[in-house]
């Protein structure tokens, strides 16, 4: 059965440890500690959701029409884009406005994890 989370999650993992190897071996002369730091954060919470959408991948095998997964796999898709995207992009082009995108992508984040635990929480009971 093809999983289009499955795909998404692996994607982004494989970004994930690409933009990690980047941020060490090529921006570490380049970016100032203090930026270094927002890149890394940004590769930290890719790594970690990208894991999270291989697990709502492996969820929707138990649960294929469920639209709390649904919803759960693309706000946490969109967690990765706009939470980490934002905070690459902050630090390569030193633009603080690009902070103000952070937290959109981090109450996407918190809202896939909600849902995740809704569905749990249903599953259980």
């Amino acid at each position: 059965m093809h999983s289009l989370f499955l795909l998404l999650g692996a994607l982004s993992a494989l970004t994930g440890v690409g933009m990690g190897a980047f941020g060490a071996h090529g921006l570490k002369a380049i970016l100032s500690p203090e930026l270094l730091a927002v890149y890394q954060t940004g590769v930290t919470y890719q790594m970690w959701h990208a894991l999270g959408l291989i697990a709502i991948a492996l969820l929707r095998q138990q649960a294929p029409r469920s639209s709390l997964l649904r919803w759960a796999g693309w706000l946490m898709f969109l967690g990765i884009l706009l939470f980490s995207g934002s905070l690459y992009l902050l630090a390569l082009l030193s633009q603080k406005w690009l902070g103000m995108i952070t937290p959109i992508g981090g109450v996407s984040f918190l809202t896939a994890w909600l849902l995740i635990a809704v569905f749990a929480a249903k599953k259980t009971t």
